[in-house]
């Protein structure tokens, strides 16, 4: 069999016990080389002859699922599979699986990092300080303060729970919201409108799809508390940028976290010209603990579904696949 592997953490030299695990299985491997998600021209070419595929951040689309007739099963690196055209994959019955809470703890420490870069304006007072500038800058501390977390999956748990800490008053919103869990740990259950109108600090944590892409946009900014905080470490797309980049200028949002851009890598982005903005490069996930766990969870998924072995973790599972 032979098997492509883009994700650039399990790369030769990267992940090196996960990657012994998928060589016992079998020693026809193709990596990419670019060291960043694949388009669907370059995708198409490196999979037209795979019987497997372990797939980082690429577009896998319709034109590449289609076109590789070989292709028996897809291995997302991660939770989340946006990326990849789940109906063509099913339709073609092609198997798609995910990862799904394996590096839960990664991203949602970021999450709250950011939280904590922006409430007290660490990277802006680093670089200030760094070229001889003395600006004790007010923040802003936590405690007491409302966080609305949308998204009360395995990581927007991570965040309540870090924001707990911190004493904070947590609120979710979630359509599919587990009402015990909140009332154990102490979390309310809000509306979407009660979120973005009470919080201090807004924490996004959802899948991209139809229903949540641009989310949060001009009109939902205009309805925040004035200098909210807001945090963005699930997917691009469910901010709309340029009304951000407008609610930080006119001094409606105070400040925004993203480690998701609409574009991927982002370029020449007007929001990198504002000092309450921090940014980081998708790497919610790139600790070594879950790096490992995610690399592991993944060959595992694909060598189970091309065995023939159940596989908990398919996406797309229906009666013919």
């Amino acid at each position: 069999m032979k098997i492509l592997i883009t994700p650039t953490s399990l790369q030769p030299g990267k992940n090196p016990e996960a990657l012994d695990v998928l060589r016992k299985f079998t020693d026809n491997l193709v990596f990419n080389t670019t060291g960043r998600p694949l388009t669907e021209d370059e995708l198409i070419p490196l999979l037209d002859d795979c019987d497997g595929y372990i797939a980082g951040l690429d577009f896998v689309t319709e034109k590449v699922l289609r076109s590789c007739k070989r292709l028996k099963a897809i291995s997302r690196y991660g939770a989340g599979y946006d990326r990849v055209d789940i109906d063509t994959a099913k339709s073609c019955g092609i198997p798609v699986s995910n990862t799904p809470g394996v590096n839960a703890e990664a991203v949602g420490e970021l999450a709250f990092s950011l939280i904590l870069s922006l409430a007290r304006k660490i990277p802006y007072l680093d670089h200030s300080t760094r070229i001889g500038e003395w600006n004790r800058s007010t923040g802003m501390e936590l405690k007491g303060k409302n966080l609305g977390i949308m998204g009360l999956g395995a990581v927007g748990k991570v965040v309540a729970r870090c924001a707990k800490g911190f004493e904070m008053d947590v609120a979710a919103y979630d359509p599919y919201i587990d009402t015990s869990y909140c009332a154990a740990h102490h979390i309310r259950v809000s509306t979407f409108d009660e979120l973005i109108k009470h919080a201090d600090v807004i924490s996004l944590h959802l899948p991209l799809n139809a229903s949540t892409r641009h989310m949060i946009d001009q009109k939902a900014l205009c309805r925040m508390k004035p200098g909210a905080l807001l945090v963005n470490t699930s997917r691009g797309g469910i901010i709309d940028e340029t009304a951000a980049y407008e609610a930080l200028k006119n001094g409606t949002l105070g400040g925004l976290g993203l480690d998701a851009f609409e574009t991927e890598p982002p370029k020449d982005s007007l929001l990198f010209q504002l000092d309450n903005v921090v940014v980081t490069p998708h790497t919610g996930a790139h600790t070594f603990e879950a790096t490992r766990n995610m690399a592991h969870a993944a060959v595992q998924n694909l060598i189970d579904i091309l065995s023939g072995r159940e596989c908990p973790y398919i996406v797309n599972q229906s009666d013919t696949l």
